[in-house]
């Protein structure tokens, strides 16, 4: 395993963390803790959750990741050998979040309700990467879409985010933060403020980011490396549609689009043709193709993590084993010549 310094802080991750979001709906308890055993045991130290997951977003199911974890932890007696990853959702309307019912924002009241909720079920008493899910202020879907929509609607200011953010570094309950679904500008910004107010500067970007959609790279790619704010790239596997395995309309059994018909980000015109060429290029280097598409995320230098997920030991033990996968400069060349062919069909 290779391991990276998360932005400006001492800790050192892991280049692939584990993702946690199907624990709680599509695999058990059993199998959460069989899944954080086995990445352990392949050096992995590094877990991310929300307290939105699981995935699909359910008020029954809410919050029901972070205590697999927990209880995961509190058996194993390990918490010093993982670094916790979680996520404060941004503005929205679901009413099961907060005790009072009310829209969700990222006020201090709100991120102090979020943050004690998560360690309890933790049960931990600190989170390592504190991200905000997405911004609270409107954003076309996507943070870094190639359509831009305009919207002025209210958001909390940043720097009250930060306040608040920073007041849990100071009682110890969070050692860094970061963000996630954020754009240039919103990232910038945090920092801007952060240099100005002397408040908690982010370390980390969590960004959708796959052969599919390599948008990231337009703006925030160089803000990464030059601002040390790492990418932590989710979906690197386009939730599974750069397997192949729902090519020409096909819907295996358990898979997530099948279950839970939620996969209209890959369905959009031109990403099909785009992974069907992508899928015969790893073929023609003799490479599974997940592993192919693994190995180009966690080989980019602004990446400091690649976020896999999986809902079978298999499928795990293939996307751990992607470290292994070298992406050669001739590989490389004929990935960017399908890129700049079908440049980001799924932003």
């Amino acid at each position: 395993m290779q391991y990276r310094r998360l932005g400006k802080t001492d800790l050192m991750v892991s280049a692939i963390c584990l993702g946690t979001m199907t624990w709680g709906q599509q695999n058990t308890e059993a199998e959460g803790h069989e899944q954080m055993d086995y990445a352990l045991d392949q050096g992995i130290n590094f877990l991310d959750t929300a307290e939105l997951y699981s995935i699909p977003p359910k008020a029954e199911t809410q919050g029901s990741t972070e205590r697999i974890i927990g209880n995961w932890l509190k058996a194993r007696n390990n918490r010093d050998k993982v670094i916790i990853a979680s996520k404060v959702v941004g503005s929205g309307t679901s009413p099961w979040f907060r005790d009072s019912g009310e829209p969700t924002k990222l006020n201090r009241a709100q991120i102090n309700e979020a943050i004690d909720k998560s360690l309890k079920r933790l049960q931990t008493d600190y989170i390592d990467l504190y991200q905000l899910h997405w911004p609270d202020r409107a954003m076309p879907w996507g943070s870094n879409p190639t359509v831009f929509k305009h919207d002025d609607s209210p958001s909390t200011p940043i720097e009250e985010t930060l306040d608040a953010l920073n007041d849990l570094v100071k009682q110890g309950k969070i050692r860094h933060i970061g963000l996630s679904n954020e754009s240039a500008w919103g990232t910038m910004s945090f920092l801007h403020k952060a240099e100005t107010l002397k408040l908690p500067r982010v370390q980390s970007i969590q960004n959708a980011y796959n052969l599919v959609n390599r948008t990231f790279e337009v703006a925030l790619a160089e803000i990464a490396m030059r601002e040390d704010v790492g990418l932590l790239a989710y979906s690197p596997l386009a939730q599974g549609y750069l397997t192949g395995k729902y090519l020409n309309g096909a819907r295996p059994e358990g898979a997530r689009t099948t279950l839970f018909n939620r996969g209209s980000r890959y369905e959009t015109p031109g990403t099909e043709e785009a992974i069907t060429k992508y899928i015969a290029l790893a073929k023609k280097y003799d490479l599974d193709p997940s592993q192919m598409a693994l190995a180009f995320v966690t080989s980019r230098s602004f990446v400091t993590s690649n976020i896999i997920g999986a809902t079978t030991m298999e499928q795990l033990k293939t996307d751990i084993a992607s470290i292994n996968v070298t992406i050669s400069p001739q590989l490389e060349t004929e990935i960017n010549a399908i890129h700049q062919l079908h440049s980001n069909p799924a932003p």
